[in-house]
């Protein structure tokens, strides 16, 4: 019965929509809140029909029963959920390492409205994500992303689930591997913000009436900044650097 309705060529075509299209939902840069979901809709749709011809062999066969179709479709889903979610998380240690730098430069309470997140977002977080997503597309790394819900395949077999403990223990050292970096890039503010604080405790015992509160946010915000100009090229090399490896070894590109 549904090999009369649903042709062979579009049944492969919407297995492949239904990994592709979940996955463009949440890759960097095609997912986020500003972009319109019907741009989404029809990227996907045509990155589909592009991909049909070449992963047509690798697809199982039309199903006999509404139930098994219903199966596949959604274990194709559910892989470019994963898929799109790895990328996501990992994007993640932009906002991690923003926070923390906003508390090391006394930004913390200066709230901006964030596009990645469609919420409000320390200055820091904002400028790190909005750069993380700009030299994804500029270095040309989205098209690894797109690259690796091709070679995805080879991974995930279409049509098989793959057990889901593994994909939540991905998911739970992405997200360590995600607070890692993030970590990582807000390094030297721990450092250099550690460093301050033990020469004003030095200063506020050495010299008792002076206003240390009075002194202490404009140095800081002013050191911050100052660090921030030297250190904000080399930490974007080394998000950038950090995500490529981190995505390939979760995804087998």
């Amino acid at each position: 019965m549904l090999q009369q309705l649903l042709p062979a060529n579009v049944f492969a075509m919407m297995l492949i929509f239904a990994r592709i299209g979940s996955a463009m939902m949440l890759l960097p840069g095609f997912g986020e809140f500003y972009v319109m979901q019907r741009f989404r809709l029809m990227l996907a749709l045509f990155i589909s029909m592009l991909l049909t011809p070449l992963l047509a062999p690798m697809l199982p066969p039309l199903p006999g029963s509404a139930v098994r179709l219903v199966s596949i479709v959604g274990s194709e889903a559910v892989i470019g959920i994963f898929l799109g979610s790895v990328a996501r998380i990992l994007l993640s240690a932009l906002d991690v390492a923003g926070t923390v730098i906003s508390f090391q430069l006394g930004l913390s309470a200066a709230q901006i409205f964030n596009p990645m997140a469609a919420t409000q977002g320390s200055l820091p977080s904002t400028l790190y994500g909005v750069m993380g997503v700009l030299l994804i597309f500029l270095t040309g790394l989205h098209r690894m992303l797109l690259r690796a819900l091709v070679d995805s395949y080879n991974v995930f077999p279409p049509g098989v689930l793959p057990p889901l403990n593994d994909l939540s223990d991905m998911i739970a050292r992405s997200v360590a591997g995600a607070f890692l970096i993030g970590m990582e890039m807000a390094a030297p503010f721990i450092l250099l913000g550690l460093m301050f604080f033990v020469a004003l405790g030095i200063v506020g015992r050495l010299v008792p009436q002076l206003q240390i509160l009075f002194v202490t946010l404009p140095l800081q915000i002013l050191g911050g900044l100052f660090a921030l100009v030297f250190v904000l090229a080399s930490s974007m090399q080394w998000f950038l650097d950090a995500f490529v490896r981190q995505f390939t070894a979760f995804t087998g590109g």
